[in-house]
């Protein structure tokens, strides 16, 4: 069984490396939209598996660290803000913090774009 719960942020980064003249290579701005995915049972005493109470005040610690910020310099581990990086970057901050963790999402609904990440064991297929 799984659940998830979402959170949204504003950020502006640029993309080292781009192609000459490609628009990614300059300071720009994006709407992002974070879904984190929780998998296990529900506990017999509470009936849940993680509360989402206690999601969300997590999920705002690291929501608080991305929002309205420069990627590329003002968020340690972040200097090439892609999804894919995004999306890592993401989960190393909760897995400490969410048992369960199943699955990161990162999109930009503005661009009909996202990635999804479920840890490392699952990157080597």
């Amino acid at each position: 069984m799984r659940i998830f719960k979402e959170f949204k942020f504003e950020a502006a980064h640029f993309l080292p490396g781009s192609e000459p003249g490609s628009p990614n290579g300059r300071i720009h701005g994006h709407s992002f939209r974070v879904k984190v995915t929780l998998d296990g049972l529900p506990k017999a005493q509470t009936g849940i598996i993680f509360h989402l109470g206690q999601v969300e005040e997590i999920l705002k610690s690291v929501q608080d660290k991305l929002d309205h910020r420069f990627l590329n310099e003002d968020v340690d581990g972040l200097d090439l803000p892609t999804l894919e990086h995004l999306s890592m970057w993401i989960w190393t901050q909760l897995t400490p913090h969410l048992p369960g963790l199943y699955e990161v999402a990162v999109m930009r609904d503005s661009c009909g774009e996202g990635c999804i990440y479920r840890g490392s064991q699952h990157s080597q297929s």
